[in-house]
């Protein structure tokens, strides 16, 4: 087994960040992008040594590669293997890991080769936790970490890799979003978190939604613990990824897993009473402020 790496991609999300913990094992890094062209080209920007670029058939997803994919790996048989948590990242790596003998470590933050010996930093628990792992076995992790700017520099070469997808009898025909209200898509999106006492108190959150022309969203609790507000409406990294206009989040403390599923948003305004609150951290704008106090005033200046 080599020390080199493989990044597995089928979006151009966070690939400058997973090639940059792949790189901290020491060895070269090779980004397998599985789609179109430009994805291919993407990767070769985010600071690999390598892409192997995999065209899809239109009317095959990408987890159809997988087991092809995972059996060329087996071949160039890396210490470490990288994907987003994404449905298609997940399959994936899932099946890449098996091939080589892997073990699967979620939330991975970086890692480091020491001798024989891979020291991995992953997160847990909601961003409550860091965890640090030792192990001789070869890694496959699925990233937890932030984005990063691509590095200056050339690209790296991109090689076609003329995978098979499996005999499978299911074919993609169409993508579209779920049924989540439009939260997925929308422009604007006003999430809710454990600030709101009540459940009718929605309604004054969804009176500033409605002013704004957003949808309603919510934090895991609101959704989970709750039921205030539908589960397919839950941003976060085991919800909803989306990437609005504006996202508001009123009274959201802002751990890593909520933070996950607005990495995209353009712009983040914030209104929490606890001025420490990591949802600062992210924010464009933040109001350090009663939500029930916020609120109206809010409206009130979206009136004039």
């Amino acid at each position: 087994m080599t020390s080199d790496s493989w990044v597995l991609a089928t979006d151009t999300r966070r690939l400058a960040a997973m090639v940059a913990a792949a790189r901290g094992a020491g060895g070269r890094v090779t980004v397998a992008a599985i789609g179109l062209r430009s994805l291919a080209d993407a990767a070769a920007a985010a600071g690999p040594d390598a892409v192997s670029w995999v065209e899809t058939d239109g009317g095959k997803p990408p987890e159809a590669y997988a087991q092809a994919l995972a059996a060329s790996i087996a071949v160039a048989s890396p210490r470490v293997l990288v994907a987003a948590t994404t449905a298609e990242g997940r399959v994936l790596l899932a099946t890449a890991a098996t091939a080589l003998g892997a073990a699967v470590v979620p939330g991975l933050l970086s890692v480091t080769g020491a001798g024989d010996t891979l020291v991995v930093e992953r997160v847990d628990l909601g961003g409550r936790v860091l965890e640090t792992l030792a192990t001789a076995a070869a890694v496959a992790g699925l990233f937890g970490g932030d984005d990063v700017a691509p590095p200056e520099g050339a690209p790296a070469p991109v090689t076609p890799m003329s995978l098979a997808p499996a005999a499978v009898r299911v074919d993609r025909i169409a993508l579209v979003p779920g049924a989540t209200g439009g939260v997925t898509t929308a422009e604007r999106v006003v999430s809710v978190g454990r600030g709101v006492k009540a459940r009718a108190d929605l309604k004054i959150v969804e009176g500033l939604a409605a002013d704004l022309g957003a949808e309603i969203a919510c934090s895991m609790p609101i959704a989970d613990d709750f039921g205030w507000v539908a589960k397919e409406r839950y941003i976060g990294r085991s919800g909803q990824h989306i990437a609005p206009r504006l996202y508001v989040a009123l009274g959201i403390s802002g751990t890593p897993q909520h933070l996950e599923g607005v990495r995209d948003a353009k712009v983040v305004v914030a209104v929490n009473t606890d001025p420490d609150a990591h949802i600062f951290r992210r924010a464009d704008y933040g109001i350090v402020g009663d939500l029930y106090e916020v609120i109206p005033a809010l409206r009130t200046a979206l009136g004039k």
